[in-house]
């Protein structure tokens, strides 16, 4: 993926944010904290980790493939705007893990 089409995908996902900040103004009369998305970024994590169990037969669950995809891609989303919220650049923090993890196990 080209740095230019992760700077969509991250400015898209704060379009989203935006518009969702924009309905808990109008439900609840202020945005979320950001630790609250953080608490719905590991409801949504723990939801990951149900479904991959569903996949692979370990929890009885029906249609869980639809649901994984899409709570996988949730996740990402979240990992954007945490880290957007936190003033850090998401690029360089995968980057930088990747290196660093790179040496260690080489």
């Amino acid at each position: 993926m080209s740095r230019n089409s992760f700077d969509e995908i991250i400015r898209r996902s704060m379009e989203i944010r935006k518009k969702y900040h924009e309905l808990e103004m109008l439900h609840h009369g202020s945005e979320w904290t950001v630790e609250e998305d953080a608490l719905a970024y590991l409801t949504d994590a723990g939801l990951v980790g149900r479904n991959i169990m569903s996949q692979q037969q370990r929890w009885p669950k029906a249609g869980s493939e639809a649901e994984l995809e899409h709570k996988i891609g949730e996740n990402i989303w979240w990992l954007i705007v945490l880290a957007e919220r936190s003033g850090i650049d998401i690029r360089e923090a995968v980057d930088q893990f990747l290196s660093k993890t790179e040496k260690l196990i080489k």
